[in-house]
């Protein structure tokens, strides 16, 4: 049984290794050999994430992905939750994390054992995602009425720009580096990237 570790951050400003240690921690008392980590920064609402589906390709029946917590395995809504759970089953990959106390009772388990705990984990699973779903929709919601107060108010100037990153990706430009490139190395997005293009040429002044 090989363990690989799963770290998740919604954006490239956030640190998706925060947890790292302390899941290396919990592997270590338990004895759990970590054969790779894997990490990214990507919206846990987003389905398509390249690192979670190499972790589960990776991965061999009865290994296990051990994460933070359940949200950073998934903020999805229910449709894409239940085609990722159905490739998690699919493989036969055991979800450990720290804030499900059930799923760390079932690594040591005897077969029968394990298969109750792996029935009551699905369903704790599904809760927990859902919560995570509730919440990051929530979230967004608030997000969207406080803007949009903020502008009936005139008090609304927009995400503050990220200047370090921003200037990093006209170096890029200049050096005559391709948009997917700047992308793949920055995460900024096409239509940011094509706001940038503009202003390098003169036509956009900030």
């Amino acid at each position: 049984m090989d363990t690989r570790i799963y770290l998740r951050a919604s954006t490239s400003e956030q640190d998706a290794t925060r947890a790292e240690n302390e899941l290396r921690k919990f592997a270590d008392e338990r004895g759990l050999k970590i054969v790779g980590t894997y990490t990214e920064n990507q919206s846990g609402a987003k389905f398509a994430r390249p690192e979670l589906f190499r972790l589960l390709r990776d991965s061999n029946a009865g290994d296990v992905m051990l994460i933070e917590q359940v949200d950073r395995l998934s903020r999805l809504a229910t449709e894409d939750w239940g085609k990722l759970k159905t490739e998690i089953d699919r493989r036969r990959v055991r979800v450990v994390s720290l804030d499900l106390p059930t799923s760390h009772q079932a690594i040591a388990a005897d077969e029968f054992t394990s298969r109750m705990y792996s029935a009551l984990n699905a369903m704790m699973l599904d809760v927990l995602a859902a919560v995570a779903a509730k919440d990051y929709t929530d979230r967004r919601r608030r997000q969207a009425q406080g803007i949009e107060k903020a502008k009936q108010a005139g008090r609304y100037t927009g995400r503050p720009e990220d200047k370090k990153r921003n200037e990093a990706i006209l170096k890029m430009l200049t050096a005559g580096q391709s948009w997917s490139n700047i992308i793949a190395a920055t995460g900024c997005s096409r239509s940011t990237l094509s706001r940038l293009v503009r202003r390098q040429k003169g036509t956009l002044v900030k």
